[in-house]
Order: C-alpha cells, then structure tokens, then sequence
C-alpha cells in the first residue's frame, strides 16, 4: 500500500511539473492564404510558401493569394495594457 502512495505521487508531481512548462502557443500570421469556396476573407491563412499553398489547394476549387497582413505588415492589433495601480503614500 505504501508503494501504490508513492508511486501515485511521484506520478501526480510528474504531471504537474509538465503542466507547469507548458507555455501558450504565439499567434503567426504565414504569408500564404487559400480562398476561395466556403474561406471568409482572408481564407485560411497556414502556409508559409507558395508551393504548400498550392498543393493543398489542388482539386478543391480553391486559389492561392498573399495574406494582407503580413504583406502590408499589419500585426494583430496589440492588447491594450493594465492601468497601473498606484500604492497611496501615507502622510508622515
């Protein structure tokens, strides 16, 4: 019984210690997008050359074309930042 405790512990400690470093994943724009068909504009935007873009796109009625945003630099609107918290100062 002793054995199962430890083990379901080194286990559990495992676990956590992966959930720990996972880091969340960094929005990308690539430079190629597929559109075309049932794609809202800009359509699907997950290629990063030209020939990838065109092998996926092959039979299905679909083009290939640059992604707006990356092709005019226009990142993701940035998030806007916290207001600071200012400490009171208390009066000697």
């Amino acid at each position: 019984m002793r054995k199962m405790h430890l083990v379901l512990m080194t286990f559990s400690a495992a676990v956590l210690a992966g959930f720990a470093t996972i880091t969340p994943a960094a929005a990308r724009d690539y430079p190629w997008c597929a559109r075309g068909g049932d794609y809202d504009y800009p359509g699907e935007c997950s290629y990063n050359t030209h020939e990838q873009c065109q092998a996926s796109v092959s039979g299905r009625l679909l083009y290939c074309d640059r992604n707006p945003r990356f092709a005019y630099g226009q990142g993701l609107p940035a998030e806007p930042r916290p207001p600071r918290r200012v400490r009171s100062v208390a009066p000697y």
